[in-house]
């Protein structure tokens, strides 16, 4: 159920970037380390223009860089992200700007990549059309997100003590309604997140000329479960999804 959403509460993101930074990048977090950006190698590697859209503080724009990609940007709406993006260096080169309106021209790159940003935009349909405008064609989309289904408000573990033996299961929130909710993800730490379910995403893709071509749903890496041995049926949930797509023009959708 697809209904209009509010506004992105102001300044949120410029009072995170810290925590972000210290809690998710260089090494800091497993997900990180075992299994998002090894995919996000696997996924861009061969392109030689890249886009980072809401490259944070640019882990993945510098792997890029390493990578062999010679011309690679990160943007961010974050000014604080965006400072220490610059300050840590490694090669890309970095915009300050929204993913609903990309200051590039058309068919600027032969790949993009959004890395757990999209779950934090609430224009989703003008973003991915700024996506597939700044795509040459055949070029490639690497869409990485808290996967949908596990990641409805009000979703968690379930220890079920009623039952004998007790049960360990997630619950699904209502998972069918848009809705922007504030996660409280630490003490004193508010997270904006936007849920949608994947059909919104795969069909606004779509209507955008990007055609759907991998998706993945990896098991939780094993940093990750070490550090939850309290849920050991946590291998079975994945809490990742990735969508690659590609340029396709003239792409539309079914009637």
């Amino acid at each position: 159920m697809t209904r209009e959403l509010p506004e992105m509460p102001a300044g949120l993101w410029e009072e995170q970037a810290a925590w972000w930074q210290d809690g998710f990048t260089e090494g800091a977090d497993e997900e990180y380390v075992e299994q998002i950006m090894p995919l996000a190698a696997r996924w861009l590697d061969g392109a030689d223009r890249v886009l980072d859209v809401g490259t944070g503080e640019g882990q993945v724009a510098r792997q890029c860089v390493d990578r062999g990609a010679t011309t690679v940007v990160g943007i961010d709406p974050t000014r604080a992200q965006i400072v220490e993006a610059a300050a840590r260096a490694g090669g890309p080169a970095y915009a300050l700007g929204g993913a609903h309106a990309l200051p590039f021209a058309d068919a600027a790159f032969d790949a993009v990549v959004a890395c757990l940003v999209f779950e934090h935009v609430v224009a989703v349909d003008e973003a991915l059309g700024e996506v597939a405008r700044v795509l040459r064609p055949g070029g490639r989309f690497a869409f990485f997100l808290n996967h949908p289904l596990l990641q409805t408000p009000n979703s968690g573990w379930i220890d079920d003590h009623v039952l004998d033996p007790p049960e360990q299961y997630w619950r699904i929130g209502p998972y069918l309604h848009e809705d922007l909710t504030l996660e409280e993800v630490e003490p004193g730490i508010r997270i904006p997140f936007v849920h949608r379910p994947l059909g919104r995403y795969v069909n606004a893709m779509a209507a955008n000329d990007l055609l759907l071509r991998h998706m993945e749903e990896p098991a939780p890496p094993p940093g990750f479960l070490a550090r939850s041995p309290e849920y050991p049926q946590g291998a079975d949930y994945p809490r990742l999804l990735v969508l690659v797509a590609e340029k396709v023009p003239g792409l539309r959708p079914l009637p």
